[in-house]
């Protein structure tokens, strides 16, 4: 890879990095919009707590990123960057302009992406076979026998 090229993504880690941190620092947790919870609602409750989860899912989030941009600069350090930390072949340079932190090439990419995928999303996305919903009809339903002429 040629030095201007390296030096442009150095740079644009380098800014990218100093945002996201200056992003962490001023993030404030929500705070909830009450004194007290006796009197509250519910879904007043609710609310502060999935904006509280959210904060905090998106502050996680930017951190991550933070160490693949930690990484990605220290592989310049190594002089390893361009290369798959995988397979060590040369990633493409329409890949590192799209996203600089890349250490992998898509295909080590996509492995790292389906490992990472959680294990409920297997029994969510399997379809019950139509003989099943049979056979959880004899311990009973919610139709009645109009329903089921």
């Amino acid at each position: 890879m040629e030095q201007q090229m390296m030096e442009k993504f150095k740079k644009q880690l380098q800014q990218e990095l100093h945002e996201i941190e200056q992003q962490l620092e001023e993030s404030e947790r929500p705070q909830a919009t009450e004194l007290s919870n006796y009197d509250n609602h519910p879904a007043d409750n609710a609310s502060d707590l999935t904006d509280q989860l959210t904060e905090m899912a998106i502050d996680e989030h930017r951190s991550d990123h933070a160490e693949e941009i930690k990484q990605a600069l220290q592989a310049m350090e190594d002089g390893t960057y361009g290369k798959c930390s995988e397979c060590g072949e040369e990633i493409p340079l329409g890949r590192l302009e799209a996203m600089p932190h890349a250490l992998t090439c898509v295909e080590h990419a996509e492995q790292r992406e389906d490992l990472l995928r959680p294990v409920e999303e297997e029994v969510l996305s399997s379809l019950p076979k139509s003989d099943d919903f049979e056979e959880l009809e004899e311990f009973g339903s919610s139709d009645t026998p109009a329903d089921r002429m």
